[in-house]
């Protein structure tokens, strides 16, 4: 089978610090994308460009808060002053802060933060990089939401209504922005090795006891998820409309 080619593919990653945002900005890396990497976490942010950079690929970080829309606006300036443009944006920067907290108990500031960020930040992102598609009269926005909040429940309140919120958003603008050559996929991981999974396991496993961890003992690899992320960017996926779920 043909290796996919990325070559010449301008990407921008929200959240591509760790987890699956930064299993997508390296795999896109190898396959010959230049890719910025956004992320408010400087460290991983920084460690993932330089183990690109040793693959021999291109790769850029940008300190951002996708929550702030000045960072955001920041973002996409300086990716299109780096790449030259932007073909593709995909957007993993996400948080989960309230797991198995009842929703009597969950603070007001806990709640605007994950909506800030999962879906505000989906939002913004998509703001400020859609300027640059529709000049290049084409492009492709994956955002990543969940199962949880979108064909199943979760244990955390605010995260499942941040996810179901980007589903919307996805759906929203894949409609609106068609017209434009601009292709919108909704991505809904499972259980995936991630530091916010594991996050949320160690507060279930604390409040339900060790059968929470062997619950959660069956948890994919970021990189199955990011093969497939590669994939809905490429212009093989060109007749792939809707939402796509993961294991």
């Amino acid at each position: 089978m043909e290796r996919m080619n990325l070559k010449g593919s301008r990407i921008v990653l929200t959240g591509g610090a760790t987890g699956i945002g930064r299993a997508t900005a390296i795999h896109c890396a190898t396959l010959g994308a230049g890719v910025v990497v956004a992320d408010i976490n400087e460290v991983d942010g920084d460690s993932c460009v330089s183990q690109i950079k040793k693959l021999g690929g291109e790769a850029w970080f940008i300190k951002t808060d996708v929550s702030i829309e000045s960072d955001v606006r920041n973002l996409m300036s300086e990716s299109y002053r780096y790449l030259g443009g932007i073909d593709s944006l995909v957007t993993a920067a996400g948080i989960a802060r309230d797991s198995m907290v009842p929703v009597e108990d969950l603070l007001e500031e806990v709640w605007d933060s994950t909506i800030d960020i999962n879906l505000k930040g989906s939002f913004l992102a998509a703001k400020h990089a859609v300027p640059s598609m529709k000049e290049n009269g084409r492009g492709v926005i994956v955002m990543i939401a969940s199962g949880a909040g979108v064909t199943s429940a979760s244990s955390t309140v605010s995260y499942g209504a941040s996810k179901g919120g980007v589903n919307g958003l996805g759906m929203t603008l894949a409609a609106k922005l068609r017209d434009h050559g601009i292709r919108v996929n909704v991505l809904c991981p499972g259980s995936i090795t991630t530091p916010l999974k594991l996050g949320i396991i160690e507060r279930q496993v604390a409040s339900l006891g060790e059968g929470a961890r062997v619950a959660n003992s069956d948890l994919g690899d970021p990189v199955g998820v990011a093969k497939i992320i590669s994939f809905l960017i490429s212009d093989d996926a060109d007749y792939i409309r809707g939402a796509v779920f993961t294991r």
